[in-house]
């Protein structure tokens, strides 16, 4: 287009929230003309060398979409103005661009759209995920064609009280209105909604989340799961899954699934997490390092014989992990009724048990917290990423 197109924060403007408008910016033929995209910023969270948000911005990848998605349409609009041979300027090619509708879409659009969003970004476990949460409201409200003013305080008490009517957990509750709220701020985010319309001010989800029974076993418990002889080839892998788990601060399935011996260096494990992209290194225990040669056949790249070189595109990936989980949750569940355990077994206990059994153990709540819920991933990784060596071997001993 013999120009350019650039997403710019426009710090000579603050708003009420402290925060900097977003503008895009079309230069052509040495003059400029500005659009707002309607979201803002603070300053420390964008990179004014790439004109990207950092890495400590919230939403940052919700934010890069939104950027790509607006420099796109104006590059479509300039080729096709070349195409028919029309001439243009900066101005009318901001003229050109539809004017954001986002105040007019309802809250069943904003679903539709987050969940595209986590497709894009090949996020597809947590895109199914969304999905059964939306269609759990729309099984509850009959349809989400509605403005996000209609979702009060008392629309989600009722949607509360419908859930346990229902025989869900009071997890599941809490995890579908946590993802209704991430439909919120997106809304938010866009400035399609304002605050007074936001309901989670005064319904707080995290009382859901108190009410959840206790996810941690003692060590006593842990370590008799980890002498547990398996019956079978896949009661061994499911409590070699767990032990690892627990040993390797917590290490999600998923994130277990993908690691490579190419991750294993200097007697640690280091990988980036799949949901936060953040980096992770954890020292390596004996029994860990153990269970790694057990499955150490020479033939495959995974450390667990999970996926292979078959699992190559991400809905493969995705259909396979979804269903080794659920065996292994199977087995773990029946390994606890042998074992009498007090709560139902699962990976999550691992990753719940080695945040609480740690903390038993005097670690600062600064450095670890009591739960590893989604709501506290976020803190997880700041002890993780700010542990260094010599306090994480010292802290990692107190697991047996």
């Amino acid at each position: 287009m013999n120009g350019t197109i650039k997403v710019l924060c426009y710090k000579s403007k603050t708003l009420s929230n402290g925060e900097h408008p977003l503008m895009l910016c079309v230069c052509k033929d040495n003059k400029r003309k500005y659009q707002s995209l309607g979201i803002s910023v603070n300053a420390e969270h964008w990179d004014f060398k790439s004109n990207q948000p950092n890495d400590k911005c919230p939403n940052r990848e919700r934010i890069i979409i939104l950027i790509n998605e607006k420099v796109n349409e104006i590059q479509r609009i300039a080729l096709d103005k070349k195409i028919a041979g029309r001439d243009f300027s900066a101005s009318t090619l901001i003229e050109s661009v539809k004017p954001s509708a986002t105040s007019k879409k309802t809250v069943g659009d904003y679903y539709i759209t987050y969940i595209d969003n986590l497709k894009k970004e090949n996020r597809l476990r947590y895109a199914g995920m969304y999905e059964v949460s939306y269609n759990s409201f729309i099984k509850f409200a009959k349809h989400l064609d509605i403005p996000f003013s209609d979702i009060d305080v008392g629309w989600l008490k009722r949607y509360e009280t419908w859930g346990k009517a229902q025989n869900l957990s009071v997890s599941t509750i809490s995890t579908r209105l946590r993802h209704l709220r991430a439909v919120f701020n997106l809304a938010l985010l866009e400035h399609a909604i304002k605050s007074d319309c936001y309901p989670f001010t005064n319904y707080k989800v995290s009382k859901l989340n108190k009410a959840t029974a206790k996810r941690a076993l003692t060590k006593d418990d842990i370590r008799r799961i980890m002498e547990y002889e398996g019956k079978s080839q896949m009661e061994r892998l499911a409590i070699d899954v767990f032990t690892f788990s627990y040993l390797c601060a917590g290490i999600n399935f998923i994130d277990m699934a993908k690691l490579k011996y190419s991750n294993i260096q200097d007697n640690q494990i280091v990988y980036n997490r799949e949901k936060t992209k953040k980096l992770i290194i954890v020292p390596l225990q004996e029994r860990a390092k153990q269970i790694i040669e057990k499955y150490n056949d020479g033939k495959t790249a995974f450390v667990f014989p999970i996926l292979s070189n078959f699992h190559r595109s991400e809905v493969q990936i995705v259909n396979r992990l979804h269903k080794v989980l659920a065996k292994i949750n199977k087995h773990l569940k029946e390994i606890g009724v042998r074992l009498r355990l007090p709560i139902p077994l699962t990976t999550y206990v691992a990753r719940h048990s080695f945040a609480t059994v740690l903390k038993r153990a005097g670690v600062s709540t600064s450095i670890i917290s009591e739960s590893l819920g989604h709501s506290s991933e976020k803190i997880t990784q700041v002890y993780l990423d700010s542990f260094d060596k010599e306090q994480m071997n010292t802290a990692m001993k107190a697991l047996l």
